[in-house]
């Protein structure tokens, strides 16, 4: 602190210190750059410094490989100043560095969950003798964990750290992006979340310079993409010359700007600036571009998905650029998090493309949906909300997976031993021991595992081969693409995003398709042209779920009158627009919209209700498309979908378990294709779908009995 020249600790700074040292578990949040990591590590070193002996005393777990690279360069002067070593363990780090810490174990290790895991299966015998002194798990950027497979993997692997150790170890997680932290208490302390402080930094205060630019894309498929241009152009006159950071979406944007902008640059007989940053791309190039932002003599804008959202010590970044609608609130509040680190404004520059409407334009395009979704992000942004993480979900793959882990590290365990190590007193606790009972036999059927003849489970012939795969430590799987077919040709592929039956639409390369038939295991889907003509260009959030409060604050925005002040002079003739096609459509009395044969429902819900409607009237025998805002019912009118949605409300949904039955695509998780079908089903209901929400919407759109019915109303905040 001393040689810093710091005249005092940050308020999250001197909260945390007694608690820390007291062995609580503490959750601490605060803007990126808001001075986390030394919240924690101030009283954690200064705790291990006082008691110094070997063993690892400090793990600290991270997302990411290069945020450990990151973490290790800071936590290695502030370490060396009190005697304890940082060591770092990732499939990245030498040979040698991780021999070193098997043969002396000492201080902080920073590692990834995947290799924790790793550690667990290989080195299951030395486990006490690496981790019995252990004092402290810290969690680095916590958001990226909540809610996901693979923080119930890490949720899995604490609990069994602390069963090696024999006694509670305290937790500290730290994060930028927390909406709910009760929700986040549960998760890093299932059992007694109330026993976790929570400590969260006061606002600083600071400046925030916003501007969102309204673009119109040209009409026609084989037009010049004259938006994107005026896009890059704009990019290029504001970004260059100093150090900034741009998201998109998706990948296929960060090479398509990063491509008309350095074009740019040598047009102007510039040196190139911009350089491209995504998970695709090898990691010498991406740490390339990583290095080029560090460099503080040399100007550099860097054109990234997710990937440089979470943490990464990236040195000064000027300002910050997101081109489409942001994927989140979450996601945007992380993103310009990079900005303003050193006592400047934090400046975001956001872009949004929008269609030039013809003739007879779909009503998404004609609402200015990108615009929207972008003003209501940034409305909930200002207000300070951010989306809560889901929960519920049985994570029946992770399960699967943690029981083959246990088995390796220990070479055996019976059933009960399993059971309440894993479910009982861990982290899989909605899985009732009948469930857990058929998942223990489907793995037998699958020669995972076996049953000696005194009862003790091993691992199986195929069992073995799973876990002796480097890949097994990772408990995600990429999403599976299915082929889409029409007349035995291929189309493409897609990802399985919403259930889909024969006699259901998809929408793929600009075009509606009805589907045919569906071959659940060969992943085809077979398709003929459908004559609902061209589909919106609207395509939400780049795969990203919306939460509800999202699509309703988009219909507030449809029914303000104010024009917020960050919006463009384009920008605010396409929200003028979209007012006006929303009450032009009847969007301000109804959620319906009646096109030729078919009637629209906006939803105004986030994408689990969204996708519980959508499952409840297929069941009910409609034939149904989804859009990101809308259900398209095809050859039903007003009157008849008023109908359904009543037969719905009188009967009651069926449960969640009910409506994912028959849905094709539930696997979605690495062990998926082990379960048998009621699990499956089970686990895709308790993760996908939201019964009560559905119903609450339904209530609301069919409820009124008068004029109004379908009219959502909805309370300003």
């Amino acid at each position: 602190m001393w040689d810093n020249g710091w005249k005092s600790l940050r308020a999250a700074q001197e909260r945390a210190i007694d608690p820390i040292m007291g062995g609580r578990d503490v959750i601490i949040t605060a803007a990126t750059a808001g001075g986390k990591t030394e919240a924690a590590f101030l009283p954690v070193l200064s705790r291990v410094a006082e008691s110094p002996g070997g063993g690892i005393r400090v793990l600290n777990i991270s997302p990411l490989r290069a945020l450990i690279n990151d973490q290790h360069r800071r936590l290695t002067d502030l370490g060396a100043r009190v005697g304890v070593p940082i060591h770092r363990w990732h499939g990245d780090v030498r040979e040698s560095e991780r021999r070193a810490v098997l043969k002396d174990p000492s201080g902080v290790l920073v590692i990834t969950p995947e290799s924790l895991e790793a550690m667990f299966v290989l080195r299951g015998t030395a486990m006490p003798r690496l981790f019995g002194k252990l004092e402290y798990v810290i969690i680095d950027e916590l958001h990226a964990f909540i809610g996901s497979e693979r923080g119930q993997q890490l949720r899995s692997l604490l609990h069994r750290i602390e069963a090696v150790a024999r006694r509670r170890i305290p937790r500290i997680a730290m994060s930028a992006t927390l909406g709910d932290l009760s929700v986040a208490a549960r998760f890093l302390r299932g059992e007694k979340p109330d026993d976790v402080v929570l400590i969260e930094s006061p606002s600083e205060g600071g400046e925030l310079r916003l501007v969102v630019r309204g673009f119109r894309a040209p009409q026609g498929e084989e037009a010049e993409p004259e938006d994107e241009l005026a896009i890059a152009r704009d990019l290029f006159g504001a970004l260059r010359g100093k150090k900034h950071l741009v998201f998109c979406n998706r990948r296929r944007d960060v090479e398509r700007y990063t491509d008309l902008l350095r074009r740019l640059c040598e047009h102007e007989r510039l040196p190139v600036e911009f350089h491209a940053h995504h998970g695709s791309l090898s990691k010498e190039l991406r740490e390339d571009a990583e290095r080029l932002l560090k460099q503080e003599e040399l100007p550099a804008t860097i054109l990234c998905t997710s990937t440089l959202e979470l943490g990464i010590d990236v040195g000064h970044v000027e300002s910050v650029a997101q081109i489409g609608a942001p994927a989140s609130v979450a996601s945007l509040r992380q993103r310009l998090g990079r900005s303003g680190r050193r006592g400047g404004p934090a400046i975001l520059r956001a872009y949004v493309s929008e269609e030039s409407l013809g003739d007879d334009p779909e009503p998404e395009d004609a609402l200015r949906a990108e615009l929207v979704q972008t003003v209501a992000v940034v409305n909930l942004l200002l207000r300070k909300w951010c989306e809560p993480p889901t929960e519920g979900a049985l994570h029946l793959s992770t399960l699967l997976h943690q029981v083959l882990s246990l088995l390796a590290q220990h070479g055996g365990a019976s059933a009960a031993q399993a059971y309440k190590l894993l479910v009982q007193t861990g982290p899989f606790a909605g899985v009732s021991p009948a469930d857990f009972a058929a998942l223990l036999r489907a793995m037998g059927a699958k020669d995972l595992l076996k049953q000696d003849h005194d009862g003790t489970l091993v691992l199986g012939f195929a069992g073995e081969r799973i876990v002796n795969r480097y890949e097994f430590y990772a408990v995600f799987a990429s999403q599976e693409e299915w082929k889409l077919m029409w007349g035995g040709r291929p189309l493409g592929t897609i990802p399985l995003v919403d259930p889909l039956s024969d006699e259901s639409f998809v929408v793929f390369g600009g075009k509606r398709w009805k589907v045919v038939a569906i071959e659940e295991a060969r992943k085809i889907i077979d398709v003929v042209p459908s004559p609902g003509g061209k589909p919106p260009k609207f395509a939400g959030s780049g795969g990203a779920a919306v939460h509800d409060e999202v699509r309703k604050e988009m219909l507030r925005v449809y029914h303000d009158v104010e024009v917020p002040s960050f919006l463009d002079l384009r920008a605010k003739e396409l929200l003028a627009e979209g007012r006006d096609n929303f009450r032009r459509l009847g969007l301000d009395r109804s959620v319906f919209v009646t096109r030729s044969a078919e009637t629209q429902i906006f939803v105004w819900r986030g994408d689990r209700v969204h996708g519980t409607l959508l499952r409840a009237l297929q069941r009910d025998g409609a034939t149904v498309a989804s859009t990101p805002l809308t259900l398209v019912l095809d050859r039903c009118d007003v009157t008849a979908v008023r109908g359904r949605l009543q037969r719905l409300a009188a009967a009651g949904l069926p449960t969640a378990t009910e409506l994912a039955e028959g849905v094709n695509g539930k696997e979605r998780n690495k062990y998926d294709h082990i379960l048998p079908d009621e699990l499956l089903t089970a686990d895709y209901a308790s993760d996908v779908l939201d019964v009560r929400g559905a119903m609450a919407w339904i209530g609301e759109v069919v409820g009124g009995g008068g004029e109004d019915d379908g009219l959502l109303r909805l309370r300003r905040p």
